[in-house]
């Protein structure tokens, strides 16, 4: 039961933070995307991307919440499914010459703490 608690408290942390940064990239902060980890930010006309970015993390923070409630039996395997984004994403900034401390520290590090959380939750 301790595991499960603890795996829930990390899925609203992450879920939490990834509203957070989300939002972030709504308001097309430019400081935010410098820190994702990719050479060059998009020239100004091409900003909008953050703003796609902004919805997805936002989209994925609320469908931890509302599988907390709705359907808490899946959670661990929505939290699973929900770790490739970030692995993804740190593919996407170390393919593309990005910098690699910051696709392990930050994406990387996501990902494992999304992967321990799903499992401290199938538990």
């Amino acid at each position: 039961m301790l595991t499960s608690s603890i795996g829930l408290v990390l899925g609203w942390i992450g879920a939490l933070g990834i509203m957070a940064i989300g939002a972030a990239y709504l308001a097309k902060n430019e400081k935010n995307a410098a820190g994702f980890g990719l050479p060059v930010l998009p020239a100004a006309d091409a900003r909008g991307w953050w703003q796609v970015k902004g919805i997805r993390d936002v989209a994925t923070g609320l469908m931890v919440i509302v599988f907390t409630f709705a359907a808490r039996d899946q959670l661990a395997l929505l939290v699973l499914v929900l770790a490739l984004i970030p692995l993804g994403d740190m593919g996407i900034v170390l393919s593309n010459g990005g910098d690699r401390k910051t696709a392990l520290g930050i994406h990387g590090a996501t990902a494992l703490a999304m992967i321990v959380a799903a499992v401290l939750l199938f538990v």
